[in-house]
């Protein structure tokens, strides 16, 4: 019995130039977390990198591959199989950066520490937009018969709520808003943590949404992302103690 494949859709150019960026994102930041975990419990052949007694942050080499592969993809506009290679080397460029966003947030060096889990917040939320953004998912599509007004409208109020949605802490919800309007707008109107910027403005200290808000996300719960986060963040013991 023959089976008619022909539903599945085959992805178009654009599609698979983000596919390679986010595999090459994702194999890339996976590896750099094995060999700085590996450097730090001292296992294996791998060793910081530095030149003239100064260490050398793997975000150095991020920064200057994004930088080659921008202007390489600005210059000559490459056709496949070039603007493949490209989209992967800027994913691996991207991932090497993210990787420390902790690092230029803080202008320390805070790798391994709480303030590091940021790094860790930021690349999983990189590769969600990659997911949306391979599935198709795209903040500016709308009704072909729609003009520039109503692209424009619609933009700015599906923004507006991403926007609230991040202010009130839900950052992830937030972006994912920004390609799905509905789950923006819901996060919009539902309550912010504690301790988010819209909390710190709106919410009056004693107030009715703030003690809802306190029993809502109580202190030191952890969620399901934190988990995640977990799983990449873990400072793992140094070589020799401490």
């Amino acid at each position: 019995m023959d089976v008619d494949l022909e539903f599945v859709p085959p992805l178009d150019g654009r599609r698979l130039a983000v596919a390679w960026m986010l595999g090459a994102f994702l194999t890339t930041f996976l590896t750099t977390r094995f060999v700085t975990r590996a450097i730090r419990t001292g296992r294996g052949p791998f060793r910081d990198a530095s030149v003239g007694g100064v260490h050398l942050h793997h975000e150095v080499y991020g920064i200057f591959l994004m930088l080659g592969t921008g202007t390489a993809e600005f210059t000559y506009r490459p056709g496949p199989p070039w603007l493949y290679v490209l989209a992967a080397a800027f994913g691996a460029g991207a991932a090497l950066t993210l990787d420390e966003f902790a690092l230029w947030l803080h202008l320390q060096d805070v790798y391994w520490s709480r303030e590091g889990r940021s790094s860790v917040d930021a690349v999983l939320i990189a590769l969600v937009v990659g997911g949306l953004l391979l599935v198709g998912a795209n903040p500016f599509d709308v009704d072909e018969g729609a003009g520039e007004a109503d692209l424009a409208v619609t933009v700015a109020v599906n923004l507006a709520f991403a926007l609230v949605a991040i202010l009130k802490g839900r950052v992830v919800l937030g972006v994912i808003g920004v390609f799905v309007p509905l789950v923006a707008a819901v996060v919009a109107v539902r309550l912010a943590r504690p301790a988010s910027p819209w909390a710190r403005r709106w919410y009056r200290s004693g107030g009715r949404r703030r003690r809802r808000s306190l029993v809502r996300f109580p202190p030191g719960r952890r969620t399901r992302w934190d988990a995640l986060v977990d799983l990449f963040a873990a400072v793992p013991p140094r070589a020799g103690g401490s």
